[in-house]
């Protein structure tokens, strides 16, 4: 399996805005195992994204899927940056 664990940071008073887009964007991604959005409590600007998928090469075709193409363009004009991004290899456990 394949895990990402990644930081989004977000315009001001936009960090809702873009959860609601993400979640929207990623109903069905074959290979996908879990996908996780969350506020940072500590950062109002920042978003945690934690992803299982099967494989990195279903990952990355994910990335191609229109309702993902979707999300991103509508998403990028409140996305300011990127913080820590650190690849995983999932073993098991709830949910997966």
């Amino acid at each position: 399996m394949y895990g990402l664990i990644g930081k989004m940071l977000t315009e001001p008073g936009q960090r809702d805005v873009v959860i609601d887009i993400l979640l929207r964007g990623t109903e069905a991604m074959p290979g996908c195992r879990s996908y996780i959005v969350a506020r940072d409590p500590s950062n109002e600007n920042a978003i945690w994204i934690t992803e299982a998928w099967d494989s990195a090469e279903q990952h990355r075709a994910s990335l191609a899927l229109p309702s993902v193409q979707q999300a991103i363009a509508e998403a990028r004009p409140h996305i300011t940056g990127f913080g820590e991004r650190f690849e995983t290899e999932p073993v098991g456990g709830h949910g997966i």
